[in-house]
């Protein structure tokens, strides 16, 4: 009769435990159907399923683990499995499983709370819990970037995806805390391009609004920018009336303009982690080509695509030449520099703020709405508000403490 038994183990961590347990388990030839283990501040919690049609060495072998657990200091139990169960799990193994990321600035009891009780409304089973952020500095450090992490491995079947993403923006308002849930598949582990947006997104400001102030029309500009990207009016149509505005502006603004731009929080760092894991970014603008390229230049960004300000004798002529990048055209670059990179659409991410914006995140793999007005929060695929731009190494399953050994 076939014998299969979870043994688990609990316990201090220390050096070779793992090597001499599978000898026990090797010398009685009992065969390993999964094993798990994680180490919390040196804590071991280990689970091994073994099987055996030997009841005699089953029973062997139970006897030297426990004489070995007893000396190295582990609590041991053994659970027996029926085959029946053993084969439903196998079977549940084939089903699509979830990561639900909670990101805040600090993560408390009460986020995660109100997070795993959103996760268990849906009718899931948590399976791995693991803290992707650093681990905070017990003084309060002042230097210390104020971010936590904690991502949730889930097994079960969606109930209500719409109404979970609501549940998840509503604790977004509620808590400043950030939820984002994504299928746990092959190309979540393997996207290899991120398109940004510029203005509100890998800078603070817009830029439009700030050569607006310079030409003296400011107050103007604003209101149509705002209302631009609420939603509210065509992209092409605000964007030339905005521009015929800065008719007669002095070209001599640009430098002077760009080197007041302020980085969004998170922005290097993100960058610079991209490029050191081999992912390929981009810049797809609404905003204009002179302050792409100076961001591009800035933050080592590969490719840059926004509209060309006309510039004749030195003054502004209110024009813009070629294609005006809207959103319809930044979901276009996207396809195009996917498909010269010979990737899928589910490899790229794309990250903006705007209602122009929405394109681009709606065909992207991973569509992130980072510090976003409501109606682009509220159909984009992820939002992140409450920390920096580099929260999105979080949702590709980045660990910080990778990132301090690089």
């Amino acid at each position: 009769m076939r014998e299969i038994i979870l043994i688990s183990f609990l316990g201090p961590d220390q050096p070779n435990q793992f090597t001499r347990l599978m000898q026990v388990l090797s010398v009685h030839s009992l065969q390993i159907l999964d094993v798990g283990q994680a180490v919390i501040h040196n804590q071991l919690t280990l689970g091994i399923v073994v099987a055996s049609d030997d009841q005699t060495a089953t029973a062997l072998a139970m006897k030297d683990i426990l004489i070995l657990a007893h000396e190295i200091g582990l609590t041991v139990r053994f659970k027996p499995i029926a085959a029946s169960d053993y084969d439903q799990w196998v079977k549940e193994g084939g089903r699509t499983r979830y990561i639900v990321t909670a990101l805040a600035p600090e993560l408390t009891a009460s986020h995660l709370q109100a997070v795993t009780n959103i996760v268990s409304s849906q009718g899931f089973n948590i399976e791995t819990v693991t803290r992707l952020s650093g681990r905070p500095n017990l003084d309060g450090s002042k230097d210390e970037p104020k971010r936590a992490c904690v991502e949730f491995g889930l097994k079960g079947q969606m109930l209500d995806a719409a109404a979970m993403r609501a549940a998840c923006l509503k604790l977004s308002s509620e808590l400043n805390v950030d939820v984002a849930v994504q299928e746990d598949n092959a190309y979540r582990r393997n996207r290899r391009l991120v398109c940004f947006d510029m203005d509100s997104t890998l800078i603070e400001q817009e830029v439009i609004d700030e050569l607006a102030v310079e030409a003296g029309v400011g107050a103007q500009v604003a209101e149509i920018t705002e209302r631009a990207m609420q939603g509210e009016l065509d992209f092409q149509a605000s964007f030339r009336a905005r521009v015929a505005l800065l008719k007669g502006m002095d070209a001599s603004v640009l430098p002077k303009i760009a080197e007041r731009l302020t980085v969004t929080e998170g922005a290097e760092r993100l960058i610079s982690t991209l490029k050191a894991l081999g992912y390929r970014t981009a810049i797809l603008s609404g905003g204009f080509q002179y302050f792409a390229e100076y961001l591009q230049a800035k933050l080592g960004i590969d490719e840059v695509h926004a509209n060309i300000l006309d510039v004749q004798d030195g003054m502004v002529t209110g024009e813009v030449k070629g294609h005006i990048v809207d959103g319809a055209r930044k979901a276009l670059l996207l396809r195009q520099i996917a498909e010269d990179m010979g990737i899928s659409l589910e490899q790229a991410i794309a990250v903006g703020d705007g209602a122009n914006d929405l394109p681009m995140l709606s065909i992207a793999g991973l569509g992130v709405a980072f510090r976003a007005k409501p109606l682009v929060r509220q159909n984009a695929n992820q939002a992140i508000s409450s920390v920096g731009l580099d929260g999105v190494l979080y949702l590709l399953g980045v660990h910080d403490k990778d990132l301090n050994r690089a």
